[in-house]
């Protein structure tokens, strides 16, 4: 499967899937994770490893966490090289005030949510291939 660079593709063809598990973020300053841990991602930064886990994996290691999300998988298969396809996606969330933290992934870009607002944003990046609009990634008042 080739990857679509395209933005009107991308926007077209965008098709959100959301995951059941709750996610949360957990940072490690010593980048060690407790042995059998499992993530869903990490990231390198200079404070530590930040690790995004399943919310029981939190708790069952008893781990100090926040940003309780869900993940958002866009499901086109999404150019590392495309432009505009996350200023898209981020600028409609935000015209509804919903905060996303976005992950590139070989084959998908994927978006973490608040939970209380995952259902809505779910519903906006529907709204963006429904619509067919993506030309508005910079918000207008």
């Amino acid at each position: 499967m080739l990857s679509e660079k395209d933005l009107a593709t991308l926007c077209a063809t965008i098709e959100p899937e959301m995951a059941e598990p709750v996610y949360v973020y957990c940072s490690f300053p010593d980048f060690t994770l407790p042995e059998g841990l499992s993530t869903l991602f990490t990231f390198r930064e200079v404070e530590g490893l930040t690790a995004v886990l399943d919310l029981h994996d939190a708790v069952q290691y008893a781990l100090p966490y926040t940003f309780k999300a869900r993940l958002i998988t866009l499901k086109v298969h999404s150019s590392l090289e495309a432009v505009g396809f996350l200023a898209v996606v981020s600028a409609h969330l935000a015209k509804a005030g919903i905060p996303c933290n976005a992950i590139a992934g070989y084959h998908h870009d994927h978006i973490l949510v608040p939970v209380d607002r995952a259902d809505e944003a779910f519903s906006v990046l529907k709204g963006i291939r429904e619509a067919n609009i993506y030309s508005s990634a910079v918000i207008r008042n």
